[in-house]
């Protein structure tokens, strides 16, 4: 039987993307069992015993960082996002590392684009194997990084998602119907576009979801005050039952976004048959394919239009939403995790 470790360590950020795909792997192999496969978990201790028997846990304890030896010896170490501050010290132990994007070439300023690079050439250099979540992601390795070894396109598994437990947020005035988005308030996320073709459209309101105490979230805030745009509203974090009420009863869901290494919201707007707005930037084009109505640019007019004609297309040929449900459910956590079983045992 080969040990496998998967490294989530980033269910410390629970509410976070990447916290998410992290709590999907543990619910997925908590029901799973492999006579070929022992599986163990490197999380924070509070969520020792949360993913079942069928799985052992270690803690993502600080002094692996610096002792990586401490930690007991795998034939395969899984470190699911390039980031993780943990990688496996024995050269025996197969390492498979998932690169989710490069962001930070876009997004950081000079001296810190230096101390990313470097990092994640050291952990493109440990790695045996490497997987992307998409094609986009895998051309901006390659360009940027000497690739010397094997590359694999595995797509992000999306979480089947259903309207069961929804909630809806207290500050949602749901008697008027209403736009919905969904991402940390930061630049990448482009979301003061919208605020224009907010005015456009009065007769919806605007819902943005995500950590709004940033900078950009608070220039955000002060360009509906300032401008009296009285049709948006930045909610802040929710909970996961209220983004699931969100997206079940929105009229269109929106994403204008300038980085994605896959863009997991537009899938999971598809879930709900929900129209669905997206910049064609990085990976969204990828992604969304052909269910997605991608903004040519980023004028009021351009978002406010593309919105109205999302919206009518999906109440005149209903049938085209039944295909966003069927599209979004091909990116499958079952299909996910059969691709890395077989990685994991082959390699």
């Amino acid at each position: 039987m080969k040990k496998v470790l998967l490294d989530l360590s980033v269910l410390k950020h629970i509410n976070c993307g990447l916290g998410q795909v992290a709590y999907n792997y543990g619910v997925y192999f908590s029901h799973h069992t492999f006579d070929d496969l022992e599986i163990t978990l490197l999380l924070p201790k509070k969520y020792f015993g949360a993913f079942g028997p069928n799985v052992k846990y270690i803690e993502s304890k600080e002094i692996y960082t610096i002792f990586p030896c401490l930690i007991p010896q795998f034939d395969v170490w899984h470190s699911i996002h390039q980031l993780s501050r943990f990688s496996p010290s024995r050269k025996a132990t197969k390492n498979i590392l998932t690169i989710h994007d490069l962001n930070f070439l876009y997004e950081k300023e000079a001296d810190k684009i230096d101390k990313y690079r470097k990092k994640i050439a050291k952990k493109i250099e440990r790695a045996d194997f490497i997987t992307v979540i998409s094609n986009f992601v895998k051309n901006d390795v390659c360009k940027n990084f000497e690739i010397k070894k094997s590359i694999e396109v595995i797509y992000n598994g999306v979480e089947f998602l259903t309207s069961d437990g929804e909630q809806k947020p207290k500050s949602v005035n749901d008697s008027t119907p209403f736009i919905f988005s969904i991402g940390q308030m930061f630049p990448k996320k482009n979301f003061h576009v919208l605020l224009d073709a907010m005015k456009l459209l009065p007769q919806f309101n605007l819902y943005l979801v995500g950590k709004k105490t940033t900078e950009y979230g608070q220039m955000i805030e002060n360009r509906i005050k300032g401008e009296n745009i009285k049709n948006v509203f930045l909610l802040g974090e929710i909970e996961h039952v209220e983004k699931i009420w969100m997206y079940n009863h929105c009229e269109a869901f929106v994403f204008p976004s300038l980085f994605e290494g896959f863009g997991l919201p537009i899938i999971e707007a598809m879930f709900f048959r929900k129209p669905v707005i997206s910049s064609d930037k990085t990976s969204l084009r990828e992604i969304g394919a052909n269910q997605v109505e991608f903004l040519e640019d980023f004028s009021s007019n351009e978002i406010a239009q593309k919105i109205l004609l999302a919206i009518e297309k999906s109440k005149k040929f209903p049938e085209t939403l039944d295909m966003k449900f069927k599209y979004a459910s091909s990116f499958s956590y079952q299909k996910h995790f059969e691709e890395y079983l077989k990685l994991y045992r082959t390699i």
